[in-house]
């Protein structure tokens, strides 16, 4: 049975997936015949089937790059196995690629395939001159590289990059399609790339199990499949929610799930239910019967079997809804007639004046930032809850402090600061300063990777978990040098001036990628630097001294200086930032663009005097808490608020070092 669900499960996935995007052309209408310029029958149909292919191939790459650096050993033939299986994915998905790319080409162009000279020279302005064209350049660019990095690399920290690189693969794929066309295109970009990555993972990490068989005992097998379990129950909710805001932004009302788009997305729904319930069934039942008798394995593969033949459903019928028309119009408004200054710019309809409550009612979703939001508060909660059920306590503070945290990430990044910051300079300015130094100094009171480190157990199998990979991170050379006092500081303190004094901000604020990129750069930056400056430890120390006190002091005054002298600047000196931008919105409400730029150089200078403010209180307290009593001892715990004086989190490591104590609040607490 093994030998035959080895062979049977990527056979059955492609066959089932070939056959489903055949029915799903057919039924809506993606290789009808064009009225003009028709390409011919094999561009028609062949488009799909490599569109397919390039899905499934990008899958197994991704998704078994992901599971082998999170869930095999490296001392085991497994760790060899995969990245051989992720580097014959890759070969494919670049071949596979680089024919949809021509593909893709004849389809626009509506011609035959050619020989001349004039034929080349038109493929030449498609692939350098036209969005389509670039995007599926870097596309096949992308596979071609990580097929090489996954023939020449085994070490893990470089087989986490290839799965990194490899994920950068998906984008120019979000960005095509109906994505780009939608009049919803931030929105429809995130939403497709998070499906994307969702499905990737998912698919690849199972096909990645069923291939890996041979070289995984019997013992071996269950703690696979229970860690990838644990992936696919994230990549299920990931794709759902992203499928569900692709769905909205391109069926519009129920009526149009009647068309043939809306009967494609229903048959993809229910196949993603499908696999959902065989999911829940795996993680309930066969996981655990594989535990009991290893040697019972016949339900388990016939399980992978019809979950992989489901997928294919979904793989076929998403590949065809890339071939299908809308029902809602795909032309963005800056394409249309007369469009308004905003729409001309953004894409997207100026929104009105926010009065008094605007403030407080406007909302523009993020599913980014809105998904890794909950995915941090569930870990965190999952982290709390572990200890509580062995016993042991954490600070309420700490959980209080994570939950404004989250509640801060998700009003910078959806509430009004985000539907106001590219047409407002002081909302811009107002939800960068809440994700580069509150959400930032929250997490460091929320200790999060104390709670990994309490909550976690460490793995003693060879693979890196949670626990491994955040120990990794931290302890890093380059994480360390860069959150020292010196470099965090002046990083903190110039990156406000490289992001509002350059075209980092146009890039910001005209580009979904850039803006997300800008957001995450910012809050990392934070994470580097705030901690540090919270905390008056020197290095080795385990309490507070005066000299790191006054460091702290000395680069908070640094940091302060940058964020009050760009303020300063933002009131005249500096100009109208991207006046071609901000200036140019046809806004006829509220202040002028001069007068917002000032406001949000307020902004920055109270926010510079209130970090100076906040690092010196912290720091008298810190002082104050760690002397000795007369009869107690240092560590009793009296106000320190050190890390070594919390019963639940007693880690030298952990209160040593600054930057441990605000770590990826995402980072999972539920590994094994």
């Amino acid at each position: 049975m093994d030998r035959i669900a080895r062979i049977a499960g990527p056979a059955v996935l492609l066959l089932v997936g070939f056959v489903s995007l055949l029915v799903a052309l057919v039924i809506g209408g993606g290789a009808d015949r064009a009225l003009i310029a028709d390409p011919g029958a094999v561009v028609r149909f062949g488009l799909p089937i490599a569109r397919l292919v390039v899905d499934l191939s990008a899958a197994a790459t991704i998704g078994g790059l992901a599971l082998t650096v999170v869930g095999l050993s490296r001392t085991r033939p497994e760790w060899n196995r995969a990245i051989d299986v992720a580097a014959g994915a890759a070969a494919v998905w670049t071949v596979a690629a680089a024919a949809t790319t021509f593909f893709t080409f004849l389809s626009v162009a509506g011609s035959a395939l050619s020989l001349d000279e004039q034929f080349g020279q038109s493929m030449g302005v498609f692939l350098t001159g036209t969005d389509l064209g670039t995007a599926w350049l870097v596309a096949v660019l992308v596979a071609a590289a990580v097929t090489v990095l996954c023939f020449a690399v085994r070490g893990r920290g470089m087989v986490a990059l290839t799965a990194g690189v490899a994920m950068v693969g998906l984008v120019p794929l979000a960005q095509q399609g109906h994505a780009a066309g939608t009049a919803s295109h931030d929105s429809a970009v995130t939403a497709l790339g998070l499906h994307l990555v969702g499905a990737a993972l998912w698919v690849g990490g199972l096909l990645l199990v069923v291939l890996l068989r041979g070289v995984l005992p019997g013992d071996r097998l269950p703690l696979v499949v229970a860690r990838y379990s644990s992936i696919a129950l994230g990549c299920f909710v990931l794709v759902a929610v992203s499928g569900t805001a692709s769905a909205i932004i391109r069926v519009g009302t129920p009526a149009n799930l009647l068309t043939p788009y809306g009967v494609l997305v229903l048959v993809k729904t229910a196949a993603l239910v499908g696999i959902g319930v065989l999911g829940a069934v795996q993680r309930r039942r066969t996981i655990r019967s594989l535990t009991d008798a290893p040697e019972r394995r016949g339900p388990f593969w016939t399980l992978v079997l019809v979950e992989l033949a489901v997928m294919g459903v979904a793989s076929g019928f998403a590949a065809a809804l890339g071939r299908t028309a809308t029902p809602v119009g795909e032309v963005a408004l800056s394409k249309t007639t007369n469009p308004t200054p905003a729409e001309l710019l953004t894409d997207d309809p100026l929104p009105g004046d926010p009065g008094s409550w605007g403030w407080l009612t406007a909302w523009n979703i993020d599913l980014f930032w809105l998904m890794a939001a909950v995915l941090a508060a569930a870990a965190y909660t999952a982290g709390v809850v572990r200890l509580r059920r062995r016993g042991r306590s954490w600070p309420v503070h700490r959980t209080v402090a994570a939950a404004i945290a989250v509640v801060t990430l998700v009003v910078a990044t959806s509430g009004s600061l985000h539907t106001y910051d590219r047409f407002l300079v002081s909302a811009n300015v107002g939800a960068h300063v809440l994700l580069g130094l509150v959400v930032p100094a929250l997490l460091w009171a929320a200790a999060p990777v104390q709670l990994i480190r309490a909550a976690v157990h460490p793995r003693e199998d060879g693979s890196t978990g949670v626990r491994e990979w955040t120990g990794l991170l931290v302890e890093n050379s380059v994480v360390r040098y860069l959150a020292q006092p010196f470099p965090s500081f002046v990083l903190l303190a110039a990156v406000w001036w490289g992001l509002y004094a350059t075209q980092v901000l146009r890039w910001s604020v005209s580009d979904p990628a850039g803006r997300t990129l800008v957001d995450l750069g910012l809050v990392l930056v934070g994470l580097l630097a705030v901690p540090t400056l919270l905390t008056p430890l020197a290095a080795g120390a385990r309490t507070a001294s005066t000299g790191a006190a006054l460091v702290r002091v000395v680069g908070a005054v640094v940091v302060a200086a940058g964020t009050v002298s760009l303020g300063s600047a933002m009131q005249g000196p500096l100009g109208l930032l991207q006046a071609s931008w901000f200036g140019a919105m046809g806004r006829e409400w509220g202040p002028t663009p001069l007068e917002d730029q000032a406001r949000a150089g307020v902004v920055l200078v109270v926010a510079g005097i209130a970090l100076l403010v906040t690092v010196v209180v912290v720091t008298l307290v810190r002082l104050r808490g760690d002397r000795p009593a007369p009869d107690r001892s240092p560590t009793d715990g009296a106000g320190g608020g050190t890390a070594a004086a919390d019963p639940a989190v007693a880690d030298p490591a952990v209160a040593a070092d600054p930057a441990a104590s605000a770590g990826p609040a995402a980072a999972g607490a539920g590994d094994r």
